[in-house]
């Protein structure tokens, strides 16, 4: 009777743990995570492909004009905003903290993307497979800081700066 206690209660506390997502690395949300079981639940999630989704995202910007080289007055109002919306979440470097890092932002994604994230943030969450993707890796949805398309081009003109200052590349996304 006591090993029928014991079994029982080291298979619920099993149980709890793996239906709070375990954690570490191999998680549910690891895309690349392999099955050791061969369950039909991990085989069916094993061939399940995310959506790649519009490179350009979901919103009103359909194509954006870079500047080259950078325009400084652009940087300057970008990374004002930068400091009074969006630095208490994001860090320039690849480090997450309430969102991701911005380190290769434009290597990543495209400038359209990344203004529609900006200005449609609530309908790119609920629609677009990659900003949908983010929000299961960071658990907060991005909020809406009501920021203009012309102030959202600003921040991509400082995060294209960034990018030089961070990795030696900017907009990799385009070429790609």
């Amino acid at each position: 009777m006591r090993k029928i206690k014991t079994f029982a209660l080291l298979s619920l506390t099993y149980l709890f743990i793996w239906s709070c997502g375990g954690g570490g690395e191999g998680s549910k949300s690891d895309p690349n995570r392999k099955s050791t079981t061969g369950t039909s639940e991990e085989t069916t999630e094993a061939k399940e492909v995310p959506k790649a989704g519009n490179p350009k995202g979901i919103g009103e910007i359909k194509e954006v004009k870079l500047t080259d080289p950078l325009d400084e007055n652009m940087i300057a109002s970008g990374k004002a905003i930068y400091e009074m919306k969006c630095s208490a979440c994001h860090k320039l470097t690849d480090q997450k903290v309430v969102g991701p890092g911005w380190a290769g932002v434009t290597n990543r994604r495209r400038p359209e993307w990344i203004m529609n994230m900006i200005t449609n943030v609530d309908v790119m969450l609920d629609k677009d497979p990659q900003a949908q993707k983010l929000l299961e890796e960071c658990l907060t949805r991005m909020p809406n800081q009501g920021v203009s398309t012309g102030d959202a081009r600003n921040v991509l003109e400082y995060m294209r700066k960034n990018d030089l200052e961070q990795t030696n590349s900017k907009d990799q996304a385009v070429k790609g």
